[in-house]
């Protein structure tokens, strides 16, 4: 269930990928995988400044025709560009200085040329014309593309959702992380006895002649493509204010009308107390500007930026389940939890590449263990942390395959987060590891990153060697193994890992119900057990994710 410095970082990521490739073996990979996910000249060549969307949605036909303008600055000399549109959807034409542009298309790329060089640091613009009936979603969100169903009274009920299925198979864009657009207008027209919601602000809302309303939603903070989004239905809104770090934070809601009378209190009993925990851990909500919107979605939910949906039928946990088995996942609502943690991590701090996608994932899951800390206290926050792991599958590396637009396990979501939480324990300072969460939204605001640099971060700041712990959490299917004996009094230990000369301290019970803090390698060492402490009562403390060998 988002985002966007270059010679240094494509080494990086170069690096990243050989680690993945050593135990995936050499994935193949497409032309249109590449087109896709590759930062090539064509895209790397300029650089988005702002977007007008302008697109209509004929319901009956499920079929969109629109435009949408590129305003972008040189970044280099150039007469050819890319941008992405699925190609089951025709460009009608594209327009340059009022006159059209020649162009190809090669898969879901289409290859703009130039009548002259556009010149480095020149900002120009050019509009795509296009229409079609865009892909339907078979599963959303997670199988990506439009969803045209009916609410209960049997009205027409639309949305998208496109996060790494692509923004571009419903709007021609420049559709990778690396380049998010700093501004942007959203017109959705729509049949005059419906509504849209978009992200942003409504600046207007036009009564055309054909029957139909455009609404004009703009949104003043970057925004990543797939984050771009609207709901079309029969609403009912209603406004609140949240007195948060920054200011009146405007909150706005949006429920189907037949569902705005068990939303409201549902809504209420979680929004704002998730908004006082996150800007508490994570610093103040990153996009004030466009205020926070929670709307009423025909899919399970997504993170779309000031304007996250919702579809977790007003029911406590994920659909009615605990996904922590513990208990303190009935306590709220997960999806209004989870996908508004994406505010700070996946739309504020978004990665570069997909492959990166921990990023946005790990974090949020964290932040649900760190609502539950806020509500309930760091017990609770801990059963529910450790109680998360039964999801994980430890399957295929966390980080995927670079410049192809392919993520990495789920276990970004579950496993992602207990490794945060090791790191925490390593850092054994909550108010030194909460103000790295809060450097990191504040650091990288509004910015496209990739994992070596949230790496370098959290080890400046912690002042801890850290790099084996990512490498083997983010680049390995496995956990490290904590092999131990214990012949007597003495216990001897090592651990198992991928990583060469792995050493993550850990905490273990060298006393009767107390733990101590070991530093293994993958040399075997030997420390001496207090009394009561015996083979079979020897452990380690839960907050660290590892698997322990009997030797």
């Amino acid at each position: 269930m988002k985002k966007l410095l270059f010679s240094a970082i494509a080494l990086l990521c170069t690096i990243n990928f050989a680690k993945a490739q050593l135990l995936t073996g050499t994935e193949k990979s497409s032309r249109a995988d590449s087109l896709r996910g590759a930062l090539t000249p064509l895209r790397t060549c300029y650089d988005i400044n702002y977007y007008h969307l302008d697109v209509k949605i004929n319901i009956d036909n499920k079929f969109i025709s629109g435009s949408n303008e590129f305003k972008f600055t040189a970044t280099q000399n150039f007469n050819k560009l890319q941008f992405d549109l699925f190609d089951n959807l025709k460009v009608d034409k594209i327009v340059f200085k009022g006159a059209e542009l020649p162009y190809k298309r090669e898969f879901n790329a289409v290859l703009v040329t130039f009548p002259t060089e556009i010149k480095k640091g020149a900002k120009e613009s050019f509009t795509v014309y296009y229409s079609g009936n865009p892909v339907i979603a078979k599963n959303p969100p997670w199988d990506g593309g439009f969803i045209f169903t009916k609410d209960k009274s049997g009205n027409p009920w639309v949305s998208v959702a496109c996060q790494g299925f692509g923004a571009s198979c419903w709007w021609p864009n420049k559709d990778h992380q690396s380049d998010e657009v700093d501004s942007m207008l959203i017109s959705i027209t729509v049949p005059k006895d419906l509504q849209d919601i978009s992200n942003g602000r409504l600046r207007s809302a036009v009564q055309k002649p054909d029957g139909y309303t455009q609404y004009n939603w703009f949104v003043a903070n970057p925004i990543n493509n797939y984050n771009v989004t609207f709901y079309v239905g029969k609403y009912a809104h209603w406004s609140d204010q949240y007195q948060g770090e920054k200011g009146k934070l405007s909150l706005d809601y949006w429920a189907l009308k037949e569902d705005s009378l068990k939303a409201h209190p549902h809504w209420d009993a979680d929004v704002k107390p998730m908004l006082k925990s996150f800007e508490h851990w994570f610093g103040p909500y990153p996009f004030y500007e466009d205020g926070y919107k929670l709307v009423q979605a025909p899919h399970l939910g997504m993170e779309h930026q000031s304007a996250v949906a919702y579809g977790n039928q007003f029911k406590m946990g994920y659909l009615g389940k605990d996904l922590s088995a513990s208990g303190w996942g009935l306590k709220f609502d997960f999806i209004i939890i989870h996908e508004s943690g994406h505010e700070w991590f996946g739309n504020n701090i978004t990665s570069k590449d997909i492959a990166d996608m921990w990023i946005h994932e790990a974090f949020t899951n964290y932040s649900e263990t760190l609502f539950t800390e806020s509500e309930h206290g760091k017990q609770a926050a801990t059963d529910y942390v450790v109680g998360i792991r039964h999801n994980i599958q430890n399957d295929i590396p966390i980080i995927g395959q670079y410049d192809v637009n392919k993520e990495g396990s789920g276990d970004m979501y579950y496993k992602g987060a207990n490794m945060i939480h090791i790191i925490r324990q390593l850092i054994n300072n909550d108010e030194k590891f909460r103000n790295i969460l809060r450097g990191l939204n504040k650091t990288f605001y509004h910015k496209t990153v990739t994992t070596q640099e949230v790496e370098n971060y959290i080890v400046k700041q912690s002042g801890l060697k850290l790099d084996k712990i990512f490498d083997q959490y983010l680049r390995y299917p496995n956990v490290p193994t904590l092999e131990y004996k214990i012949e007597g009094s003495k216990l001897s230990y090592r651990w198992l890992a991928d990583v060469k000369n792995f050493d993550m301290p850990v905490k273990v019970s060298l006393k009767e119900n107390t733990f101590s803090l070991l530093h293994p390698t993958t040399q075997w060492k030997t420390a001496e057990l207090g009394k009561g402490v015996t083979a079979n009562t020897f452990k380690a403390d839960r907050n660290f994710y590892i698997k322990l060998k009997k030797s």
